[in-house]
């Protein structure tokens, strides 16, 4: 009767219940009938509390700063960039799409986000440049799963929340995994190209002068990034507060240096902005609910003590969980996924002694990945419907970009010296 509502959650998941609506049904049906020792107040009380959280306030913000770039300018500067940086490379636009979604990582902060935009602005360049339309929605899924890993990614926010570690070395941490999946994607999509003959946009690389042009054309675009960074290192401002100055730096490049935003976008930008916060907001709520069911059967527990049962080797039981999480990555949103597994699998990752930043990059790059999957993949979704393309056509082209972010997914779980370096140089 304990893994009942654990049950309850896949069972109404898999019948198209969203997964915020399974998690509290399934809550409910611990409280209300099986362990009724617990007054409905107090299960009431953990709806509120859990929303009242000061870190959770950055995650409107970095929702709402993505939203403005997009009408400001900054998107189209990171394009120009993007396209200077890898257009004279085999494959062109592909190569450009990857590289925009690394740029696009400081921005969107949203693997769906970065997705849809680069599905609506790119593909169609793709398409007419030659390029098979399910193949340019393969790599714009693919590349998309570089956006959450590399700041400021609200899953980054999600899991520091959880696992009570620092978001700051998250941040700092998160983009050497960015940059390995970058590479290992332009490769496949070199290998790709050579055979298909997909050409450059560009006869030859670009020069000096032109990388500078475009940089100090961008500067400002690429500076958000950094500039959270540095000022989470010196201290000049908390996790939540640099949402906020993201907030206020977007508006500011947009009407004074790119003047491309007016105050008819604001009605869009705060529209997207609640519709993205409601929708992260009610799975964290949901989440901690359903939480609290975890806690008082002691599931976590269970479950690290019969994986740790199973192995004590580090290597092994990575091995292990990543093959959890890809699975698992394929049935379920990324946020989601996150919010029901980490505080299931922490405990483990910390009985072994696995640092928690290093292991909460491997989940989100992990997750990221089950996302481009069939068959229930979301940025697979996202891409296929907007680009009009078949699953099964999809399916078909994105097989070798799986591939490469599952070598790039070795690299993240086993050199985590490489991983770490950063964030202990810096924090």
């Amino acid at each position: 009767m304990a893994w009942l509502p654990a049950i309850t959650v896949f069972l109404l998941y898999f019948s198209s219940i969203p997964i915020a609506f399974a998690l509290i049904a399934a809550a409910l049906v611990f409280f209300g009938f099986i362990n009724v020792g617990m007054p409905v107040d107090l299960i009431l009380q953990r709806f509120v509390t859990s929303a009242t959280s000061f870190p959770l306030l950055a995650i409107p913000f970095f929702i709402m700063a993505g939203s403005i770039m997009n009408y400001s300018g900054i998107s189209s500067k990171l394009m120009k960039m993007a396209e200077v940086m890898a257009g004279h490379l085999v494959g062109g636009l592909a190569q450009v799409n990857v590289v925009l979604s690394t740029l696009m990582g400081g921005v969107s902060g949203s693997a769906n986000a970065d997705a849809a935009m680069q599905s609506k602005i790119l593909v169609p360049e793709m398409e007419k440049r030659g390029f098979s339309r399910p193949f340019a929605a393969a790599i714009t899924a693919a590349s998309s799963a570089i956006a959450p890993v590399i700041p400021p990614g609200i899953t980054l926010i999600i899991y520091s929340l959880i696992a009570n570690v620092s978001l700051g070395k998250l941040f700092i941490g998160g983009y050497v995994p960015g940059i390995i999946m970058a590479i290992c994607l332009m490769v496949a999509v070199s290998i790709v190209s050579k055979k298909r003959g997909y050409k450059p946009t560009r006869e030859k690389r670009a020069t000096f002068r032109e990388i500078m042009t475009q940089l100090r054309e961008s500067a400002w675009a690429l500076f958000l990034p950094f500039g959270i960074i540095a000022g989470l290192r010196f201290g000049m401002f908390t996790p939540t507060e640099a949402g906020a100055m993201a907030v206020l730096f977007g508006v500011l490049v947009g009407f004074f240096v790119y003047k491309e935003l007016t105050w008819k976008h604001f009605p869009q930008i705060l529209k997207e902005t609640v519709q993205g916060t409601s929708t992260v907001m009610l799975i964290i709520i949901a989440a901690s609910v359903f939480g609290l069911y975890l806690t008082w059967e002691r599931i976590p527990h269970i479950i690290a003590s019969s994986l740790l049962d199973l192995t004590q080797n580090r290597i092994l039981m990575l091995m292990l969980i990543n093959a959890l999480l890809l699975v698992a990555g394929m049935f379920l949103e990324g946020g989601a996924a996150l919010i029901i597994l980490a505080p299931l699998l922490v405990p483990v990752a910390y009985g072994l002694g696995i640092d928690l930043v290093h292991f909460g990059l491997i989940l989100i790059v992990n997750i990221m990945i089950g996302g481009v999957t069939p068959p229930f993949g979301s940025m697979m979704f996202t891409t296929c419907t907007i680009c009009d393309v078949k699953i099964a056509d999809f399916v078909k082209e994105v097989w070798p970009f799986i591939l490469a972010l599952l070598v790039a997914l070795m690299i993240v779980t086993y050199w985590p010296a490489l991983i770490l370096f950063l964030p202990n140089l810096l924090m």
